[in-house]
């Protein structure tokens, strides 16, 4: 998809004429159905201005021109791609981003700068790395640019047409120096130069033909980054399959195989609790199948989840991994297999609250996920929902698939990996919340698996934090009572976490601006050593494993002996979807607990605020 396509004479022709945003903004609406925003109309009338000064100045008047030509797969828009042939007649193509910035600043990270936009001071990436993204994701994923004996050759550069750089200017700073070498940025007083870095590239022109080439290709990821992929993944120790784990991926990968060759659809439903090793048989299934040439792509429903996999697998191989909703625009396959781990947080619909109203989709998650894929592979525990709208369940899996004819086929995985191998801690919590009848009434002191229950908060963290300097890994956690603040405007977070004289932050928000030095994005806060100074909450917690877990139990799920029953408290809830959930709300945190205290893989420590909780908890402890 994109807003514009047409030659670089009818694009300077259109912006001399002021008829450029108007143009896009009436194929914006055409698309979307709903209107972009003031700014954005603004930014694409003063970017593309300058823009088109400079094809004026390079006198690329016979060339191929795309604006707002939309990723693959991805909400990400180039904001103009430039095609053309160069001096030996081969095809070429520079992608060129547009930036109005007037400043910035160096920021912590190595491919981050700082900058005002979105009404904040925020982190983002240097201009030259995110176009040196976009310039990779092509070439790894549309087949224009890697298929066939002559693939378009694909440039990329930033042009921040209102940035006059000073001397020492942080943009150019050493740090930047290899990624500006590669994706060069241009600024104000670089016209000239960025007329003669697009003249090399196109200087013959003929781009229509080169663009007609890009907009016929299709999006389908190449062998080398399938390779590079499964080779990442086989690399990683922590993803080993051991006994039953790898007689239920041997069976899935036999049949997602014979599956991908299939006229039929094929729905594989894959059950296990926590510890089982759903995510690393999906992992393991995933890289297989790439290295087999295999297009596999690998999808869940947390944020914290999927970001921290890109940070593992590098950003090259982050494009294979996907959200649930990034199929939304899908109606036919463009996934061999997809493989949804976490299918429990499978939503309604994608539709979210920032979606207009006139884009707002009535078809189900569900049926996306299978709408995109050939074969698709769901990793589930029914009891690891934890919002009112996730609709997950093996259930809805197994009978949607079955309503739509698809080849349907269930698995159970039993055996427990994590909690020191001990199914005996998961069966005891399962049985003393309520959630789930089972033998395990009574939990053994002298398990292998270290369970322990502190008196207080600060108690509690200072055990964790004695593991932390003994080389394991380890996390405080919480249940989700207090409110969670956006940082200070230092960057700094706020301590929302109040157990008395007991202060800690949350993790940052997902949707924080600059954050101070020390304090990991709450994408990575889990995989970030820097994590250990703040509570996790649920939303980042879920999803990951660590030597030990800290958990504080709030008042807003306590145990009654007069009633024999736990009872649910939305008064003392700060996640407001949960406290409106009303007749789910007991479930929903009944399970957000199980979940915290199944992350420890050697241990779980625990703090009750609500002492009749504690007792009951102790009642249920063998000596």
């Amino acid at each position: 998809m994109r807003l514009y396509s047409g030659s670089s004479k009818q694009f300077v022709a259109d912006t001399a004429r002021n008829q450029i945003s108007e143009k896009l903004k009436d194929s914006f609406f055409s698309h979307y159905r709903f209107k972009p925003s003031p700014a954005e109309v603004n930014s694409w009338r003063a970017s593309l201005s300058a823009m088109a000064h400079v094809f004026q100045l390079a006198e690329l008047m016979d060339h191929g021109v795309a604006l707002e030509y939309q990723l693959p797969l991805t909400s990400r828009r180039l904001d103009c791609l430039v095609c053309g042939r160069d001096g030996k007649q081969e095809d070429n193509a520079v992608i060129v981003e547009l930036k109005q910035w007037s400043k910035c600043q160096q920021s912590d990270g190595e491919n981050l700068v700082s900058t005002w936009v979105g009404g904040a001071e925020r982190d983002v990436l240097h201009p030259s790395a995110q176009v040196g993204q976009y310039q990779r994701y092509l070439e790894d994923a549309h087949t224009a640019f890697y298929d066939g004996p002559a693939p378009i050759r694909l440039g990329s550069c930033a042009y921040l047409h209102n940035y006059y750089a000073e001397a020492g200017d942080a943009l150019f700073a050493e740090k930047y120096r290899r990624i500006f070498e590669r994706f060069p940025a241009f600024t104000a007083d670089d016209v000239d130069r960025l007329a003669n870095y697009l003249r090399r590239r196109l200087e013959i022109g003929e781009g229509l033909d080169v663009l007609e080439r890009v907009e016929q290709s299709q999006y389908r990821p190449s062998k080398k980054l399938m390779d590079h992929v499964g080779q990442v993944i086989k690399g990683l120790p922590s993803y080993v399959l051991l006994d039953e784990q790898q007689v239920v991926y041997e069976k899935v990968l036999a049949i997602a195989r014979k599956g991908f060759h299939d006229r039929k659809k094929t729905v594989l439903v894959v059950r296990g609790g926590p510890g089982t090793g759903k995510s690393v048989i999906a992992l393991n299934l995933m890289s297989d199948l790439l290295l087999q040439g295999v297009n596999a792509q690998y999808a869940t429903g947390s944020k914290a989840f999927t970001e921290t996999l890109r940070t593992i697998i590098g950003s090259r191989g982050g494009i294979q991994f996907k959200y649930f909703n990034s199929y939304m625009a899908v109606d036919s396959p463009v996934v061999d297999v997809l493989i949804c781990d976490e299918a429990h947080r499978i939503r309604e619909t994608s539709n979210h609250r920032f979606t207009p109203k006139a884009k707002k989709s009535s078809r189900r998650q569900v049926d996306e996920l299978m709408d995109a894929s050939q074969v698709l592979v769901c990793f589930v525990d029914d009891k690891q929902v934890v919002r009112p709208n996730e609709v997950g369940s093996a259930d809805l899996l197994v009978r949607a698939a079955k309503e739509r004819g698809c080849k349907t086929l269930d698995f159970e995985l039993q055996a427990q990996f994590r909690c020191a191998g001990s199914d005996g801690f998961v069966n005891w919590v399962n049985n003393t919340l309520g959630i789930a009848r089972t033998a395990n009434v009574l939990w053994d002191s002298s398990d292998a698996f270290d369970f322990r229950i502190f008196g207080s908060a600060e108690e509690l963290e200072t055990a964790i934090r004695q593991k932390a300097t003994e080389g394991h890994s380890a996390r405080m956690t919480a249940g989700f009572c207090w409110p969670w603040s956006k940082p200070n405007h230092d960057g700094t977070l706020v301590e929302d976490v109040v157990i008395g004289e007991y202060l800690r932050p949350w993790n940052a928000k997902p949707d924080s601006g600059r954050l101070a030095k020390g304090i990991p994005k709450a994408s990575v806060w889990a995989y970030d050593p820097c994590g250990i100074e703040q509570i996790g909450c649920i939303y980042t917690a879920q999803g990951f494993e660590f030597d030990y877990v800290g958990v504080i139990f709030g008042p807003d799920l306590r145990y009654c002996f007069d009633s024999q029953s736990w009872g649910g408290y939305p008064e003392a809830s700060c996640d407001t979807v949960v406290r409106r959930s009303r007749k789910t709300f007991v479930d929903l945190v009944k399970n957000s607990y199980r979940v915290l205290l199944s992350r420890g893989l050697k241990g779980c420590f625990v703090h009750f605020m609500d002492k009749e909780t504690e007792m009951f908890v102790k009642s249920r402890i063998e000596s």
